[in-house]
């Protein structure tokens, strides 16, 4: 992103609260002009719906490319006009620089964490001889790429601790680089795999499983569709055209595989999905034999793709494998399933289904732990392997927790546990003891007991109770006026719990509120949850989303006037429906990598994966009937909308650029309030993940700035009574 203009620095008596201010009379903005073409016309079941920005779909043309251009310029100059920008800029990154690291993973001798000394663009991996040993650069990303837009992630080490799986990410692109790295020597091997996305590797024997595309056409890469995804056999050492053939579907191009391995390489479990909802799940006994390929017969656990039921390990002690399943179960079970009588009738309950939501099952040590949800919140059970012998894990407090389990042979592993306001202990726990030592705490340039946590349970339009997470400092006051964001998902089965956000100390620092809504579509309560705001029932999400803005209305924690909306990626889709079916219901709206065209969302690299969760146009008159009756980019009409920055990226080959650029084109001349409608499209990056931290400073500098400049609040700089 090119460097802002200079800004006229706002320094106010330290008080550390937000100053609001008579809004400043609004300019028309003169937005670019946007070429539209009416000859493009589609028939869906009879009604015909015109595309007129459809050319934006080409990412990559001169044409689109000087739109892009045109557009950052005009919010670059806005952005550029607000005197505090800057402060906020210098304030976050103050914020930003503190120490981070990541859980340690063990292999053999050797221990590896990510860790970053506060500002560096991307995490270096470090590696140590034993616990207490020091640290030594394993692989520094930011030396591989100066400009930070590089990702690299350890996938895995081989089960005899000597090799070890590396992904590289460029640019935010979902496609991976596999590479391997001798753990003996500690330097880089040969072996470079191509073409994979959305996969894992399994280590078995002399290489390993993973998945991978067709080779792109040559210019296509980043938006290339993801069809024909295969498993393969890597030997370690042998050229990728060597790689053996495992499994392949000469039918169906748009399916997602992924083969995975027990621990002690008795068996391969294939899963097999359409998209994000359900999969099947198959196994395969590499005792007896050897590598599979594409006309082995492997066993089926699951058929058919209304359930998930996934293989967590394999007990050499019973010989039955420990599976969780939602099957008679919506909130999730973990069974004991004998590999030769692997009918649902067989199975018998190790963990059964219970009143919270099982998230997952590690084993380790001869022990099972397992993660449930309570309202949103984590709570960690230790069992032994036959499910008896329940202990709950006191935690340190309501937040989210992850990590627990490890090897068979393993006496102790690491947790990690995060808050609004903790941006991520980490915990060494004790099998023999269960007692749990603090591992590593960050050292923060704010003090976290200023600031208190509260869940709230409002009701949906249709009676559901829904809850809700609101942050804010202690003591604040309900004056029906504190600057407040909203934040929703409510999609995929995704969770959303307690987590740390640097960035959302901008807004609580200054006295302002941060609510997150777990709405309908998510899987806070299981399957029945999630599908009440699938498909048909989506309406149900963006219902309870107004009705939480609604409830910070009511109970005084703010008020239309300054509140702002957020969601990224689905949550785009959300924030994007919202404010074109309530444009009235909030001042700011910051919809991010959305899915905004919900009749060719389909149509897109990675796209098709996601019909099981929405639906189709292209399937039935009644899915394309409920797509468009809330497809954000369908629904915009003149109205007074409010203050818009859409966000997105010019390499997301996840959610295309073309959902945002078109329905910011459609949004601008729709607009008959005075409030400003922008795109602000990040250049180099994708859909999120592997940002670099100096882009990160930058857009979230943009946004508050956007956010406080909008609802007519000036932050106040410097802080006081929060600065350590």
């Amino acid at each position: 992103m090119q460097k802002l203009l200079p800004a006229v620095i706002v320094l106010f008596a330290a008080c550390g609260t937000a100053s609001e201010t008579a809004k400043e009379p609004m300019q028309k903005i003169a937005y670019p002009e946007t070429r539209k073409d009416t000859t493009v016309v589609d028939d869906y079941f009879g009604t015909k719906v015109a595309d007129p920005y459809r050319w934006l779909e080409n990412d990559t043309s001169a044409e689109t490319a000087d739109w892009v251009k045109r557009q950052n310029a005009v919010t670059q100059v806005y952005l550029s006009k607000i005197p505090f920008r800057d402060e906020i800029a210098k304030r976050y990154e103050d914020l930003f620089n503190f120490p981070k690291v990541g859980m340690p993973m063990k292999v053999g001798e050797l221990f590896f964490s990510y860790k970053n000394s506060g500002l560096q663009n991307q995490s270096v991996i470090y590696v140590r001889k034993g616990l207490d040993g020091e640290d030594a650069v394993f692989i520094d990303p930011n030396a591989v790429d100066p400009k930070g837009t590089t990702s690299i992630g350890l996938m895995g080490a081989s089960k005899d601790d000597r090799y070890m799986a590396v992904s590289v990410q460029k640019a935010g692109s979902d496609w991976q680089d596999i590479t391997l790295w001798d753990l003996q020597t500690l330097k880089p091997m040969a072996d470079t795999l191509k073409w994979a996305k959305f996969s894992g590797v399994a280590w078995y024997k002399n290489g390993f499983f993973y998945s991978r595309y067709p080779a792109p056409v040559k210019g296509t890469e980043l938006s290339a569709a993801s069809q024909w995804q295969k498993v393969y056999y890597h030997k370690l050492g042998d050229p990728q055209d060597k790689d053996v053939l495992v499994w392949k579907h000469d039918t169906e191009p748009n399916l997602y595989v992924g083969v995975g391995t027990t621990e002690g390489e008795e068996f391969a479990s294939l899963m097999i999905s359409t998209g994000t909802d359900g999969f099947e799940e198959y196994f395969f006994d590499l005792r007896k034999g050897g590598i599979p390929n594409p006309s082995t017969k492997w066993t089926p656990l699951q058929e058919g793709f209304d359930h998930k039921t996934s293989i967590v390990d394999f007990d050499p002690k019973t010989g039955h494998f420990l599976v969780m399943t939602d099957v008679d179960a919506p909130r999730y079970r973990l069974v004991s399933v004998n590999p030769t009588k692997p009918a649902k009738e067989n199975w018998k309950d190790l963990i059964p289904q219970k009143d919270d939501l099982l998230q997952g099952v590690n084993t380790g040590g001869g022990n099972l732990f397992a993660s449930y949800l309570k309202d949103a919140t984590t709570r960690i059970y230790r069992y032994a392997m036959d499910g008896s012998n329940e202990q709950e894990i006191e935690l340190p407090g309501l937040g989210s927790a992850g990590g627990f389990g490890g090897l068979r042979e393993d006496t102790y592993s690491f947790y990690a546990f995060s808050s609004f306001t903790d941006p991520g202990s980490i915990y060494k726990y004790d099998y023999a003891t269960g007692k749990s030592d603090l591992y590593f705490r960050p050292e923060l340039k704010f003090d976290p007991e200023l600031f208190t946590t509260e869940q709230a349970f409002f009701t949906s339009k249709d009676g559901t109770r829904v809850p809700m997470f609101i942050v804010h400092k202690k003591g604040l006051e309900k004056n029906g006026k504190n600057p407040a964001l909203l934040y929703g998902y409510g999609g995929f089965n995704i969770s959303l719990t307690p987590s740390f956000s640097t960035s959302r100390m901008i807004l609580l620092e200054q006295g302002g509120v941060f609510a997150m809504a777990n709405l309908r579509g998510g899987g806070e309560y299981g399957e029945e949850w999630h599908k009440a705001g699938m498909k048909e029932k989506k309406q149900n999400v963006f219902d309870d989303f107004i009705a939480a803005a609604e409830y910070l209305v009511a109970q005084k924690w703010t008020d239309k006037a300054h509140l702002a909306i957020e969601g990224g990626s689905n949550g785009g889709l959300l924030v994007g429906a919202v404010i074109t079916q309530r444009p009235d219901l909030c001042a700011v709206a910051f919809p991010a990598v959305g899915v905004l065209d919900m009749l060719r969302f389909q149509k897109f690299t990675a796209g098709f994966g996601w019909t099981p969760e929405y639906g189709s146009a292209d399937n039935s008159k009644e899915e394309f009937e409920y797509l468009k009756a809330y497809s954000p980019l369908h629904n915009i009409k003149p109205a007074s909308y409010p203050a818009t920055l859409v966000m997105t990226a010019d390499h997301d080959d996840r959610v295309v650029p073309a959902h945002s650029f078109k329905f910011i084109s459609t949004l601008q001349p729709e607009q008959q309030g005075d409030a400003p409608v922008l795109i602000r499209v990040e250049t180099n990056a994708g859909h999120g993940a592997g940002k670099p931290t100096s882009m990160i400073i930058d857009e979230q500098a943009d946004k508050w700035a956007f956010f406080f400049k909008n609802i007519g609040v000036v932050p106040q700089y410097p802080i006081a009574g929060t600065v350590k």
